[in-house]
Parts: C-alpha cells; sequence; structure tokens
C-alpha cells in the first residue's frame, strides 16, 4: 500500500485492517488513501484524483499532457477530470464536459483525452501565457498541431474558451523547449516584434550550434540560459567552443537570463538590429 488505494477495497480484499487503516494511513479524498507522509506527487496525485472518481473519470489537461510526455508540469497542479460533478475537492478541477469516444484514449489504467482534445483543453482553461508554454511542451512529446485541434473545436457549437484557443494555438511552437523559451517568445510578439523563428541551426559546414530563437534576415538570435549554464562547468566550456562559432557565422546571439527585466531584452534586440540597419518590425529594413 505505497500508492493510492480506495479504503474499503482494501478492507473487503482483507489486505489491511479498520485499525491499520486509520493509524497508518491518511486520506487524500473521500475513500482514497495514502500512507502517513508520502510524497505528494503529480503521479499520486493523478491516480487518486481518478480513484476519487471510482475509476470513471477522464485525465484532461495538464495532468493528460504530462501521461503524453509532455515536460514541465509541476507536481502541484491541481488534476484535471472530466466526469460528474461532484463535491468540490482540493487540487481536483471537475469538468461536466461534451467529450466524444475518438478524443479518449488509455493510457496504462487510465482514460486520457488525445493530444488533440489535451491541446484544446489547454488552450481554452490556462492563461494565454501557460496555455502556450504546455502546448509548446504537447507539441514536442506529440507532435500536435494547431489546425486539426481547431478541427476538432468545430465538432462543439458555442464552445467555451474557444477564442482564447484559437490565440493561444496560433502562438504554439514546439522549438520552445522550455517554459522560459516561451516567455521570451511572447515577450517578442508581445512587443510587436515580428515573431522570431525557432531552433535556428547555426553550421560551418563541420560543427553546428542552436539558437533558441531569432531572425535569419539580420542574423540577431536570442538564447534564454538557465542557471545550469553557469553552475556547470562542462556546460560552460561546451558554450565558450558554440559562441565563438556563432559569432564566426555572423551571428548577434543575444543571451538572457532571468536577472534581465523585459525592457532591457527589448532595448538590446532594438540595438542589434539597429546594428544590421534592420527592423524587428518587417522584413524590410529600418
Amino acid at each position: 500500500m505505497s500508492i493510492p488505494f480506495i479504503g474499503p477495497e482494501a478492507l473487503a480484499a482483507g489486505s489491511l485492517t479498520r485499525a491499520q487503516l486509520r493509524w497508518r494511513y491518511t486520506s487524500a479524498h473521500p475513500r482514497v488513501y495514502l500512507p502517513n507522509g508520502a510524497t505528494r506527487n503529480l503521479k499520486s496525485n493523478t491516480l487518486a484524483a481518478w480513484l476519487w472518481t471510482g475509476r470513471r473519470g477522464i485525465i484532461a489537461g495538464r495532468a493528460a499532457a504530462a501521461l503524453h510526455g509532455a515536460e514541465w508540469v509541476d507536481d502541484d497542479i491541481p488534476i484535471e477530470l472530466i466526469t460528474e460533478h461532484g463535491r468540490r475537492r482540493p487540487g481536483i478541477i471537475v469538468r461536466e464536459e461534451r467529450i466524444r469516444p475518438d478524443e479518449v484514449c488509455q493510457i496504462g489504467d487510465f482514460s486520457v483525452t488525445t493530444p488533440l482534445r489535451t491541446a484544446l483543453d489547454l488552450a481554452r482553461f490556462l492563461p494565454r501565457d501557460a496555455a502556450v508554454a504546455h502546448l509548446d511542451a504537447l507539441a514536442i512529446a506529440t507532435g500536435v498541431e494547431a489546425g486539426p485541434v481547431l478541427e476538432l473545436a468545430g465538432r462543439y457549437r458555442g464552445l467555451r474558451g474557444i477564442r482564447s484557443a484559437r490565440t493561444a494555438l496560433d502562438l504554439m511552437d514546439p522549438g520552445g523547449q522550455s517554459p522560459r523559451e516561451t516567455w521570451l517568445r511572447l515577450l517578442l510578439i508581445d512587443a510587436g516584434f515580428r515573431r522570431p523563428r525557432t531552433q535556428i541551426r547555426v553550421t560551418d559546414g563541420f560543427n553546428e550550434a542552436f539558437l533558441d530563437m531569432g531572425y535569419d534576415d539580420v542574423k540577431v538570435g536570442l538564447d534564454y540560459e538557465g542557471k545550469h549554464h553557469a553552475t556547470n562547468r562542462p556546460r560552460v566550456v561546451h558554450d565558450i567552443g558554440r559562441g565563438e562559432l556563432i559569432e564566426r557565422e555572423g551571428w548577434i546571439d543575444i543571451r538572457v537570463v532571468v536577472e534581465h527585466s523585459k525592457a532591457f531584452i527589448l532595448h538590446r534586440v532594438r540595438e542589434a538590429f539597429a546594428r544590421r540597419g534592420g527592423s524587428p518590425f518587417s522584413t524590410s529594413g529600418s
């Protein structure tokens, strides 16, 4: 009994006594128990929420994205389920949604929304920036694309959140390989800059490097650097050679870290474009 389980089932099977259940386990949800002091993570929270529905709920939203292999899903997110409404439970979001059989797949014991339906729900229900970050991750994991998701949405007239979904899906890009890369891309777009291309390959014919995003016509690129770039010694050594390759090939590489303000980042991009005699707002020059 190291994972969430339904208490009455364990009692009926003789796996536990009532005294053991009372003293050794904690109720996660009505009828659903965990060992005292057990670490709560996304996997255990998903299982506990699903058991709470009597194994009838369909896992949706961010938990579904994680089951499809998407990264960057936090352990403490609420678990979204498509099922009949009951009493509200902390850590669970119940959605009484229209859903067709071909929008549900099986992953292990779980019924889970398909990648297309998962993308649609992420785009509908999350704030734009969070939605785009999770859509980027889902696209990397599954190859899901905006067009088929919007076709799926066309099945349902008056679908809640469809305007938000269209906006988020239009911004989805599988080249956004971390939430902070997505954040940086959206910062540029929101400033009115033209959309950068993501994961730009730079090569001298023998060696290669990839810029997180950038503008090919003026060779202005941007890289978001997490803390590991500074603390991982092999990474530091690699980045020196990488930076030299990018510079030799004529690129300006704007390296962004968490301490940089939005205003400072945008100033550096405008300045780089000015050095190249181009405009971040169009492809026709300054």
